[in-house]
Order: structure tokens, then sequence, then C-alpha cells
């Protein structure tokens, strides 16, 4: 070939028809897949150079049943598998087949404003309940009140007959239950222990168990029978070796055995004695002194009258006519029994009582039940006298020497 002669002229293949698979100036065969073509039969799973899906992995060795893992440590005895789940938890309780009750109850949709139907509601049922506790108490009070009457009624507490109020006749004399005097405190002031003497200057001393209490107008001394229940005076207030007289208006509350209401003698025996003796099983009013110093029975010298009511008020006198060597006994103003000769009344030692009596040097026969009008009188009043005084008549000439609880 020489400089710019063309080059000889040769044929060229035609092109592959579009979808053959030559190449260029290559007879066109079977489509190949790839880019620009449609796809072929698929492919195995595996890429280049990884073996097909289900067969054996050539670069591996075969695993080998039950071999262990050289990657992992071994497990250790009770230690938790950290490549395995953990164990499921214990099942939850299961929760409250019914709902929780609310706290307070629901009257209505919550709203500021209060309930004002609850709220009056709530005030009537407490207006009611007020109501309810002011009608008990009321009622109790009542009821209290009445028993109290009642028993009054019955005991003759706060009853005032017509020889409790001071007689306005010309007599002017002392009534049993008032002195004339004009005191109205039964007690020694500022020693609520104390029975006031209203016509002398002898006090009287109350045991544990004795007390003085208002009754109306007036006061008494009530005893429980027991060896606390007594008053004494601080010295011998009756002189037996001359005439006297002792009364007292009683309350008994005893139907057997001694109870006795005034006495004097605090050593081996009694001098004198006013009160109530077991006859024949029933309490019997009695009047009894000592005529010798041993205390012996056989020495007394005993008035009886009849038998001593229970829980009526009863006004014994008992009288010693120094004179006459007489004893003689008086229940509301009448003579009781029969009036009893005596050789004379033993002056043992020993203050005046109310409520016990010494026997062979024993305190005995205490007073159960109360005691008022307590008068002495340094005379034995005659038979027209113990009547006067009963109906509050006496000659004012005629005045006790002593007297408690009269006021």
């Amino acid at each position: 070939m020489s400089f710019g002669t063309p080059p000889p002229s040769n044929e060229q293949p035609e092109p592959a028809p579009e979808g053959g698979s030559g190449g260029y100036g290559y007879p066109s065969g079977p489509p190949v897949p790839g880019y620009g073509y449609p796809p072929g039969p698929p492919m195995g799973a595996g890429g280049y150079g990884y073996p097909q899906a289900g067969g054996p992995n050539p670069y591996q060795d075969p695993p080998q049943p039950d071999a262990p893992n050289p990657y992992q440590d071994p497990p250790q005895a009770g230690a938790p598998n950290p490549y395995q789940d953990p164990p499921a938890a214990a099942a939850a309780p299961e929760p409250f087949s019914e709902p929780f009750p609310e706290p307070f109850p629901l009257s209505g949709p919550s709203s500021t404003e209060p309930d004002w139907e609850a709220l009056s509601e709530r005030a009537a049922k407490e207006r009611r309940r007020k109501r309810m506790w002011a009608w008990g108490g009321a009622v109790t009070v009542l009821a209290l009140l009445a028993g109290g009457g009642a028993f009054l009624l019955v005991s003759g507490y706060g009853t005032e007959g017509e020889d409790d109020k001071p007689d306005s006749s010309a007599s002017g004399s002392p009534k049993p239950g008032s002195s004339g005097t004009g005191e109205n405190s039964a007690l020694v002031a500022g020693d609520p222990t104390v029975i006031r003497d209203l016509s002398g200057s002898i006090g009287l001393r109350m045991g544990e168990d004795a007390s003085v209490v208002p009754l109306g107008g007036r006061h008494e001394v009530k005893m429980r029978g027991n060896s606390k229940s007594y008053a004494q005076a601080s010295e011998r207030v009756v002189d037996t070796t001359k005439s006297f007289t002792v009364t007292a208006r009683l309350y008994n509350l005893a139907e057997k055995t001694s109870r006795i209401a005034v006495s004097q003698g605090d050593g081996e025996s009694f001098t004198f004695e006013l009160g109530g003796d077991q006859v024949n099983g029933k309490l019997t009013w009695m009047f009894r002194v000592q005529t010798d110093d041993k205390g012996a029975a056989a020495t007394a010298v005993t008035v009886a009258a009849g038998p001593a009511p229970k829980k009526d008020r009863t006004t014994l006198t008992a009288t010693y006519d120094a004179e006459k060597k007489t004893i003689a006994l008086y229940v509301d103003g009448k003579p009781a029994g029969k009036a009893e000769q005596v050789p004379a009344i033993w002056q043992g030692p020993g203050p005046f009582q109310l409520g016990r009596a010494r026997h062979h040097g024993l305190w005995s026969g205490s007073w159960s039940g109360s005691m008022d009008r307590v008068r002495v009188f340094d005379t034995a009043l005659s038979d027209e006298q113990v009547a006067a005084y009963q109906e509050g008549k006496l000659d004012s000439a005629v005045k006790p020497s002593h007297s408690w609880l009269v006021s």
C-alpha cells in the first residue's frame, strides 16, 4: 500500500439482530441475560464463589454433634445462659375481678358547689341527736327526782308535822326540832365533823360513816349500823347521880339485834342506854341503866315498851328521878311499860355517845338509820311535861342543858 492509496475494500458483516447473543461480527445466538436484556432462568441463591442454597458449605467443617462452642465460655453450674432467653417470670396474679370502691361515695357529678341537700340532712340529724340527748337527760333527772321523792315519802324524810314548826302559843317552849337559838347550822363552824351543841358547849365528833345531812329546814345525823357510825362528846354530859331526862327522835332501819341511839360511858360498861333491844325475836324500845360498876347483866335494870317500828319516826324520852329512884320510858310522849325502881345509877367514866353503847369493854349496838332532836335536861320531866314537850308546848322556863340537831 502506498500513501494516499485507499485500502482495499473488504466487506463487513452485518450487525447481529437485536436480541441475539452474538457479538459484533459473530453469529447470533440465544440471548444472554445481562444489562438491557430480559432475565433468564432464575439462578441459585448463592453468588459468585458461594455455595448454592441447600448444598454443603465447602468452606466450613461439617458440624459435629454435641460439640462445644469454641467461641463461648463453658456454662457455669447454676449461672444463667447469657445467650438464651431468661426464664419466664412467675405468672402475675390475676387482677381483681371487681373494681376498687371509690374512697368516698359520689352523690353526683363533681362540682365545686357544695351539696346543700346533704349538708341540710346532716344538720337535721345532728339536731335530732341533740334533742334525744336532751330528752334522755331530762327523763333521767325526773326519774331520779321521782325516786327520791318516793323514798322520802315512804321513809318520812322531808316531811314535817305540826311539831316541826315553832309554837305560836304564849308558852314559847322549844318544840322538838327547834332550839329557840335562831341558829341554822347543825355543825361547828370550820369543822364539819362536829355536831354543834345549840344549848351548851359540848360538840359531838362523828365517826367516818356518820354524816349530818339537811332535811327540809333542819338536819339529822345518818348512821350505817357499823363500828364507824357514831358521834361522841369530849366529856361526860349527864350526871347520873342526879335527875335527868334524855330524848331523841329516831328513824329505825333495823329489825333485829340491839340498836342503841343514845348512851354514856366508854369503860367496862355503859351507865345508861336508850334505843332498841331484841325481845322474842323482835326489836323493842327500851331504856336501861347500870347499877354496878362491874357492868354485869344482873345489875342492869330495863324498862321495855312495844315493838320498835321500822321506817317510822319515833320520839323516845327516858327519865331518872333521883329522889324517887325510878326510871321511866315514853314513846311519842306517852308512858311505855312500867316505871322501875333502882338503887342508884352507876356514875361510870366516859363521854356521851350517839349510835353505840359499851358492853364488857366493847362497843356494840351500832345504830342503823338516823336521828335528830337530841336533848338533855337536868331534871326528870313529869308525864305532863313529856306530853307537852311532844306537842311543843313545854313551859319556856324548862330549858335543855344540851341540844343537838334541832335546827
